[in-house]
């Protein structure tokens, strides 16, 4: 019987002052089962001023796979994985996010799903660990509950709009990069353009869906808030760039929030309007509730169920806010582009 043939694999992770997160990745990346002489490990730093070299340079002493570090004037993530595949040996360029880990099985699956399919690109899961606060799974379980936007990051079989690989675990083959280019200069959802061209190419794209990571999401409610305003805005960008990149549901927190606003107002002068608001609140209110009854059991504790009334109407209206906002400055003022929240964005 002949030799298994391993792809290779350059996995690839931009940071920016993360050493206190990377660690975290790299400890998961040493126990991943996979033969070491078939991936590398390349961190691509973009201009960090903390101990994140001295952190790699550590684990470059105790690592039996090869972890190379590299690093640029701070350009922005996109610009920073555009440094990782120039530097990268790889069949096969994988990227995840600093603060994300890995389960021992991801880059076994990713290699058994791209030889099956025979596929360009990949996309894969988020989830969570067990050890995650009450918040962050509250978090998690809003941004992949299929009631929510979770709806559109690929959950096999359950997509209500185009499945677009996302950059904190997703890869392409050398030869499509060699055909598509890089990351572009968007600040925020620069991985959806970047998928958006690997479609358009004509690339077999597939979901591996037993290939997770668990992605501890560095934020509160506060920076959650601004994180996704920041995607509504992206949505708009990413419509002027290609109008195909803006779908009918990704257009749902934006008439949610728009409606709930005029209601609000409206209902203080017509008693019929404030009647139609008041069923529209006790639907919400059954629809968080079956919520967070599915929280507790995917959970098995209360804790995460709590944040729930705060994090999913944050989610929904601040991405809402943030689209109809760019949308008022692109589309109706014919405006430049614009970022969003940007200065102390993680504060």
């Amino acid at each position: 019987m002949p030799d298994k043939i391993y792809n290779f694999y350059s996995i690839i992770i931009p940071s920016f002052n993360r050493a206190d997160e990377i660690y975290v990745l790299l400890d998961s990346l040493i126990k991943v089962e996979f033969p070491v002489e078939h991936f590398e490990v390349i961190i691509a730093d973009d201009g960090s001023a903390d101990e994140t070299e001295s952190i790699v340079d550590s684990y470059q002493k105790k690592s039996k796979f090869q972890l190379r570090y590299f690093s640029q004037q701070n350009k922005g993530p996109g610009a920073a994985r555009n440094l990782g595949m120039s530097k990268a040996k790889g069949d096969f360029f994988i990227f995840v996010d600093s603060d994300v880990s890995v389960p021992p099985h991801w880059l076994t699956n990713i290699d058994q799903a791209l030889n099956m399919e025979k596929a360009d690109a990949f996309g894969g899961p988020d989830t969570f660990r067990d050890d995650f606060p009450a918040l962050l799974k509250a978090i998690n379980y809003s941004m992949t509950s299929f009631i929510t936007t979770g709806g559109l990051r690929g959950k096999k079989g359950k997509k209500l709009a185009k499945y677009y690989p996302r950059s904190f675990n997703m890869g392409l083959s050398r030869e499509l990069w060699e055909k598509i280019g890089g990351f572009g200069s968007l600040r925020h959802g620069q991985d959806i353009e970047f998928s958006n061209r690997i479609i358009r190419s004509g690339a077999k794209v597939i979901f591996v869906d037993n290939a997770e990571v668990f992605h501890k999401r560095r934020t509160n409610l506060r920076r959650f808030y601004r994180q996704v305003f920041n995607w509504g805005v992206a949505r708009v960008n990413l419509y002027k760039i290609d109008k195909s990149m803006l779908e009918p549901l990704h257009l749902m927190p934006a008439m949610v929030t728009f409606i709930l606003g005029l209601l609000i107002i409206l209902g203080l002068f017509f008693k019929p309007l404030a009647l139609l608001l008041m069923i529209g609140f006790i639907l919400g209110l059954v629809i968080l509730l079956i919520s967070m009854i599915n929280s507790i059991i995917m959970y098995r504790q209360v804790g995460p169920a709590l944040y729930l009334p705060l994090v999913m109407p944050a989610q929904i209206i601040g991405y809402g806010m943030g689209f109809i906002y760019n949308f008022i400055r692109r589309v109706v003022f014919s405006k430049g582009e614009k970022v969003g929240f940007k200065k102390h964005y993680y504060k």
